[in-house]
């Protein structure tokens, strides 16, 4: 969302408690995201998990972590509980989809939103803010697969670089891990991106090494 919408929706809310939202962004305060979801489609997916990390300055704020279940919505089928081990009995007391996203507001606010495929979270997101509360996410979007071949491509243009996550991850030299859930993919996302704007990048002939 840029400086126009926001400024948009902030007169569109007059008198809403939401409106503060839609002013000035932080500068120095960042939240890593990550949701879990019952299909790659965004168009179609409900959400099944959410989870965000802080960052402020260059400290991960590991110890206040997001992490919430939402009850099962009914698109979750045998081919979402495959891929997140999610099923039906496991969600029985999550939240409601309204009421979990009442409480991730309530934790990012309006703080940039890191992530890795960050657009498609916060597309999901987006419906369901618009669904129950009626409006978007402000938010501001910083997609670390895009930091990471940017401070590549001024070292070496044109290269071809695998933007995989667990491939930056080898080349930043962090650690992988071996189950993803969205808590986990936060703190990678969070550690790329503390990586990226606050630490120097390896020999970037490594991340083109197979």
């Amino acid at each position: 969302m840029n400086s126009l919408q926001r400024l948009w929706w902030y007169y569109q809310l007059n008198g809403s408690k939401y409106q503060p939202l839609f002013r000035s962004i932080p500068t120095d305060e960042f939240v890593s995201l990550d949701c879990e979801t019952t299909s790659l489609n965004p168009k179609q997916a409900e959400l099944v998990t959410i989870a965000a990390t802080k960052i402020i300055d260059n400290k991960i704020i590991t110890s206040e972590p997001f992490h919430i279940r939402l009850k099962a919505p009914q698109s979750l089928n045998e081919h979402s509980i495959r891929i997140h081990k999610m099923r039906h009995h496991d969600l029985e007391d999550g939240y409601s989809e309204e009421e979990g996203l009442q409480k991730l507001l309530d934790f990012i606010g309006n703080r940039p939103l890191v992530g890795y495929h960050i657009r498609y979270d916060k597309t999901i997101l987006d419906r369901a803010y618009k669904k129950h509360f009626g409006f978007p996410l402000p938010n501001p979007l910083i997609e670390v697969s895009h930091l990471y071949h940017e401070r590549l491509e001024r070292l070496l243009p044109n290269a071809y670089c695998d933007l995989s996550l667990e491939a930056i991850c080898r080349h930043l030299d962090l650690p992988i891990q071996e189950r993803h859930d969205a808590l986990q993919d936060t703190i990678t996302a969070a550690l790329i991106y503390v990586r990226l704007t606050h630490g120097s990048l390896p020999n970037p002939s490594l991340a083109y090494k197979k």
